[in-house]
């Protein structure tokens, strides 16, 4: 390449460099590529040809360009780093994994490249190693505002909703006008219950990326769970406005038109979240409390589980003082009243069935030689633990650690909790397989009318005496007990439950 030429490479690339930080990407693009046409294998031409495809959206043609630019030069840690940001654009986490550790061998002190490293190994599920390539990146860059915020969404996804707030607001210290730290703000708050300034969070990420259909969404659920029905449907419509195959919302909409009665337009967004690709066991469930649906036997797992996981930092304050829950005290005295004394001197080997956060520890530990916790939510088993009063605690469906057990307890309880399971026959008979003989099987269920068991809108299920009394019979269970209750306050109303005590 004579020199007049290597001059002009050089006049274009800096004029191409200039449009590009200024935004202006297709003129920059149009000189990158006039700089190739005069040297083929210029590196920056092809690198940063690479970064604005990926700007434009299109990881395939940034990957293509990006390793091309390696291919000339493959020591410089920047094309490592934005080549394994296109390659988790495209979903190839373990390559984009990969590029992000060439890029710190190239460079130990990229900040970039550890917080982007982050993002490849959370894409992966491994929250923990993200979270500490994250502090790697902060410890270099202490104002690095984009790896607080990726740190704000990896604790959000562990359920640390503290920690994520903490985090977000972080980011936001350093970056006020900062879209993603405000979403991030949002979902904690959300999951906090500190519902009106989720509602501010959610608007901030509105205000400053206005096309933002997840944004509008996060502002609905907020302000659905606040009850301010209207404006949650109006956030919900702003989304599907921006992303109509927006499954999540269709289905929180749904779940609005619901509280409000309005079932036919509820039914209309349940089906239009399925054609959206939603899950079919979910929708199922969801048609079938507004009764256009057969009643599923049981609520899908995922559903139970991601409800509870949610729910782990207040579900105590919420059921006690909000909702005025009594279940676990009545259960309790139901215990004293039915199993002779002498046998409750602390003789028993007891489960307790959907333990949750705990609540029924403080009175089964008293008359229990043994005490084993069961729950499909790690988060309300973690809250458990924080109580200091159970043995063993399991993360499973009730039905499989069930059918591990035979004659290995003298109690099993289950407060509220087959308000998530229509058909209890499996339950049952797990139980009876599990008790010693002479052992005691004692439960609430929401009290029912007609059928069987029917899916309520709440989302919970209730259940018939009758059917209660003719499947404990089937099972083998004699029932020694069974005694109305009001379970908890539900908008201000008792909702009528049972409490049974079978021995088999």
């Amino acid at each position: 390449m004579n020199e007049s030429t290597s001059a002009l490479t050089a006049s274009f690339l800096q004029q191409a460099v200039e449009l590009h930080q200024q935004g202006r990407l297709q003129p920059a693009q149009a000189l990158y590529r006039q700089v190739l046409e005069l040297e083929p294998r210029q590196f920056d031409a092809l690198h940063l040809l690479g970064v604005i495809a990926r700007q434009q959206g299109d990881a395939q043609a940034a990957i293509v360009l990006i390793a091309q630019a390696i291919e000339v030069d493959g020591t410089q840690a920047k094309a490592h780093c934005n080549l394994g940001v296109a390659l988790l654009d495209a979903g190839r986490a373990d390559e984009a994994l990969a590029s992000h550790d060439r890029a710190i061998a190239l460079q130990e002190d990229y900040a970039m490249a550890w917080s982007n490293r982050g993002n490849a190994l959370r894409r992966l599920g491994r929250l923990d190693e993200a979270l500490l390539s994250y502090q790697r990146a902060l410890a270099i860059q202490p104002s690095y505002a984009e790896a607080h915020c990726n740190r704000a969404i990896v604790l959000q996804d562990q359920g640390r909703y503290l920690d994520a707030l903490s985090a977000a607001e972080d980011a936001l210290h350093i970056k006020d006008r900062y879209a993603d730290a405000w979403f991030a703000r949002g979902n904690a708050l959300h999951c906090l219950r500190i519902l009106p300034e989720a509602v501010e969070s959610f608007d901030r990420a509105i205000h400053l990326r206005p096309q933002w259909a997840e944004a509008y969404n996060g502002q609905g659920a907020a302000l659905q769970r606040l009850g301010i029905f209207d404006a949650a449907l109006d956030s919900y419509d702003q989304a599907l406005a921006l992303k109509p195959d927006y499954a999540l919302a269709h289905y929180a909409r749904g779940n609005t038109l619901r509280s409000m009665q309005r079932n036919e337009e509820a039914v209309a967004a349940y089906r239009a979240a399925l054609a959206h690709g939603d899950n079919p066991e979910t929708i199922a469930f969801a048609l079938a409390s507004v009764g256009a649906g057969e009643t599923p036997a049981v609520l899908p797992q995922e559903y139970v589980r991601s409800l509870f996981d949610q729910y782990a930092n207040h579900f105590d304050q919420h059921l006690v003082e909000v909702l005025d829950y009594q279940t676990p005290s009545y259960l309790d005295g139901l215990i004293r009243r039915t199993i002779a004394a002498g046998t409750l001197a602390g003789q028993l080997d007891t489960l307790d069935l959907g333990c949750g956060t705990g609540l029924c520890g403080p009175y089964l530990r008293a008359y229990s030689r043994s005490l084993a916790g069961i729950d499909l939510s790690q988060q309300m088993l973690d809250k458990a633990a924080e109580r200091g009063l159970y043995d063993t605690l399991a993360c499973a469906d009730l039905t499989t650690y069930l059918n591990g057990q035979q004659d290995s307890c003298d109690l099993a309880l289950a407060a509220d909790v087959f308000v998530y399971i229509g058909d209890l026959a499996p339950v049952f008979a797990g139980v009876h397989r599990a008790l010693r003989e002479g052992g005691h099987f004692c439960f609430s269920v929401e009290a029912g009318e007609g059928a069987d068991y029917a899916l309520r809108p709440s989302n919970r299920y209730a259940h018939t005496q009758q059917y209660i009394e003719r499947l404990a019979a089937a099972t083998g269970f004699q029932v020694q007990a069974a005694e109305p209750l009001t379970a908890r306050q539900e908008n201000g109303a008792p909702t009528a439950a049972l409490a049974l005590m079978l021995i088999k």
